[in-house]
């Protein structure tokens, strides 16, 4: 059974997170530490997918410092609502991005660092994604990203629900294709820094793990965003 078209998998996982943008509940809605293990520093550009209501991204925003900037970029309106809202004044160097994972709104080389926790497992084209971090970060630039991944190819009764991607397992893929789709799009190998034990979710094991890479500096005359070969 195929997996679920485009649209319909965006108006599940919008749905979820516009619901929990209006929720009570301040907690982290993510699955690792990408932003504590990236260690930003400051005078860097951080551009962190998947934002949510921006606590990271405001975290991000006093480790960089005024002469940096930190980003946040989701395709819930609602959260990034919230995430206006909520932003201290005394933060100028943030800013929040509407845009889709595959085809970010966002220049090229325009960043030092990129993080996302628990977000990428939501497209169906995880290399395009990668392929978009390639792209955006600057040549040395690293990215560390924390997300769920399954420990056997999901059944088509998984992968067909919708429900269970917004639910960030659904769209989960093996450890092996997540690296694969990680260096096919033009990154070396990536460190795995961190990686739970297997656990339930939805009837299906899975588990979370943080990864770190980096944009090789590219050969003169080469166009920017283009895997090396």
């Amino acid at each position: 059974m195929p997996d679920p078209s485009p649209a319909t998998l965006e108006t599940a996982v919008t749905a979820r997170y516009d619901g929990l943008a209006a929720a009570c509940c301040t907690g982290s809605l993510s699955c690792g530490a990408a932003l504590d293990l990236a260690e930003p520093a400051p005078g860097e550009r951080l551009v962190d997918l998947g934002c949510g209501r921006g606590r990271d991204v405001v975290r991000a925003a006093g480790r960089v410092g005024p002469t940096g900037s930190a980003t946040g970029v989701d395709r819930s309106e609602a959260m990034l609502a919230r995430a206006r809202a909520s932003l201290p004044p005394i933060f100028p160097n943030v800013r929040f991005v509407r845009s889709d994972l595959e085809r970010l709104e966002l220049p090229d080389a325009s960043a030092d660092v990129v993080i996302s926790n628990c977000t990428i497992n939501h497209a169906p084209d995880k290399e395009a994604v990668f392929r978009e971090i390639r792209r955006v970060l600057r040549p040395g630039g690293r990215f560390v990203v924390s997300d769920v991944i399954a420990e056997t190819a999901l059944p088509d009764s998984v992968r067909s629900d919708p429900a269970a991607w917004a639910a960030c397992y659904g769209g989960a893929i093996p450890e092996a294709d997540y690296r694969g789709a990680i260096e096919r799009a033009g990154f070396p190998p990536p460190e795995i820094l961190e990686r739970s034990e297997p656990y339930d979710k939805g009837g299906v094991r899975v588990r979370s793990v943080t990864l770190r890479s980096y944009r090789p500096s590219d050969p003169p005359g080469r166009e920017r965003g283009v895997p090396s070969p």
